[in-house]
C-alpha cells in the first residue's frame, strides 16, 4: 500500500510539472522565429512571449524601438503644430470676417497704416538730402585746403567722419522702412485674398 502511495505521488508530481511547464517564443537578429524551454540570454531584454504548455501568452516582454518611439513623438509633435496652426487660422479668419465687410474697407486700412510709414520714407529721404548736401561742402572744404597746401583740420575730418556715418545710418533706416512697408502691403493683400475665400465659401 506504500509502495503504491509513493508511485501515486511520483505520477502527480511528474504531471504537474509537465502541465506547469512554459515555452519561450522569440525573434533572432536575423528575423527568425524561436521557440525554447530557455530562451538565450541575448534576448531576454528584446521583444519576447512567455507561453503555457496550450501556447496561451502568458506574459510579453516588448523592448520599445527607439526609432519608432522617435518616429511617433515627431508625428506627434507635428499634430499638435497643425492642430495648433488650425486653431490660429480659425481665430484670424474670424477677426477678418468680423472687422471688415467687403475689400474696399480692407484696402482703406492698408492705405491708413501706409500713410505713416510713407511719410516717415518721406522725412528720411529729406534728412539725407540735407546730409549729403553738408557732406558734399565739407568735402569741397577739405579740397580747397589740400590746394592751398593747408592741412585738414581735427573738426572738419569729424565733421566728414560724422556725416558718414549720419548717411549711412539714414540708408538703414530708409531700407527697414521701405521693408515694413511692403510687408503691410503683402500682408493686406494676402487678407483680401483670405477674405474672397471666406466669403466665397459663406455663400455656398
Amino acid at each position: 500500500m506504500k509502495i503504491f502511495s509513493a508511485s501515486l505521488v511520483l505520477i502527480v508530481v511528474t504531471f504537474s510539472t509537465t502541465a506547469e511547464a512554459r515555452l519561450y517564443k522569440w525573434v533572432d537578429d536575423k528575423g527568425v522565429t524561436h521557440y525554447g524551454e530557455v530562451m538565450p540570454p541575448e534576448y531576454a531584454n528584446k521583444n519576447n512571449v512567455l507561453l503555457n504548455d496550450h501556447g496561451r501568452l502568458i506574459k510579453r516582454n516588448e523592448k520599445i524601438n527607439n526609432t519608432d518611439q522617435r518616429a511617433d513623438d515627431e508625428a506627434e509633435a507635428k499634430k499638435r503644430i497643425d492642430n495648433e496652426a488650425k486653431l490660429e487660422r480659425s481665430r484670424k479668419d474670424k477677426a477678418l470676417l468680423n472687422t471688415f465687410s467687403n475689400e474696399k474697407e480692407i484696402d482703406l486700412a492698408r492705405d491708413r497704416n501706409l500713410n505713416h510709414i510713407e511719410s516717415l520714407i518721406s522725412s528720411i529721404q529729406s534728412l539725407q538730402q540735407v546730409a549729403q548736401e553738408s557732406l558734399k561742402n565739407y568735402h569741397q572744404e577739405a579740397e580747397e585746403r589740400k590746394l592751398a597746401g593747408r592741412k585738414l583740420s581735427v573738426s572738419l575730418q569729424a565733421d566728414i567722419t560724422e556725416s558718414e556715418n549720419k548717411l549711412a545710418k539714414l540708408q538703414l533706416n530708409l531700407v527697414k522702412t521701405q521693408e515694413k512697408a511692403a510687408a503691410v502691403k503683402a500682408s493686406y493683400e494676402a487678407d483680401k485674398i483670405r477674405f474672397r475665400e471666406l466669403k466665397g465659401s459663406v455663400k455656398k
